[in-house]
């Protein structure tokens, strides 16, 4: 396959934060959930993610969940959008989604969260996933930014939701009270999403990021 768009590691991602400004509720479920974001993607191509993971009460979790998440497209009278998990020749289907929505991998972040926290912390995920639909609903702060991709400059946004902030239980939940979920999108990145990540405890008791990776042609 031949590579297309290479990321420098994207630790670089926020490098920079030029401003912050407030986002109203409705907006940043918008921004965060954007249609289109497929749109100007070629058909034959795939976007590929890179996801880490790692979890203090769940060591395991690394190994079972860190791998590449591949997503492609398969055409029909309404196109699709696939994502698959990848660990070596290992390959799992993750489902199938309209592509003219927009970028499914975000849902696949939130979901994965919400099944790594209820998993970790014991609690319910129905509980934990209201809370995190609620988050984005709320008002937010957007910060702008840069990111060097493949040696050039890129204008990114950021968005930092706590979802637990003001929960009567966050003491209860071993230390993912505090989590924060941030995603950082960009204009000139395929598929609008540059990374996806979620830390509790500063990441000392879990952290899971998705990163954008490359986009290929497939074979």
């Amino acid at each position: 396959m031949i590579r297309l768009t290479a990321f420098a590691l994207v630790a670089a991602l926020c490098a920079g934060v030029v401003s912050a400004s407030p986002l109203a509720g409705e907006k940043t479920y918008d921004m965060l959930f954007r249609t289109g974001t497929l749109d100007r993607i070629d058909r034959d191509a795939e976007l590929v993610y890179r996801r880490e993971v790692a979890s203090a009460l769940k060591p395991d979790a690394e190994g079972r969940d860190t791998g590449d998440i591949a997503l492609s497209f398969r055409e029909g009278e309404a196109p699709m959008a696939l994502l698959e998990f990848r660990q070596g020749s290992k390959h799992k289907a993750l489902g199938s989604f309209p592509a003219s929505v927009g970028n499914p991998v975000i849902m696949y972040f939130y979901e994965t969260v919400v099944r790594d926290m209820a998993e970790a912390a014991g609690g319910s995920p129905f509980y934990i996933r209201n809370r995190v639909k609620d988050a984005l609903i709320q008002t937010s702060d957007i910060e702008a930014g840069q990111a060097v991709v493949a040696g050039k400059t890129v204008s990114t946004q950021t968005i930092r939701l706590y979802p637990f902030a003001n929960d009567p239980n966050r003491d209860r939940m071993r230390g993912f009270g505090d989590l924060e979920l941030r995603v950082t999108m960009s204009e000139e990145v395929p598929g609008w999403y540059t990374s996806l990540v979620a830390e509790a405890s500063g990441g000392e008791i879990y952290k899971s990021e998705i990163l954008f990776d490359r986009m290929d042609d497939t074979p």
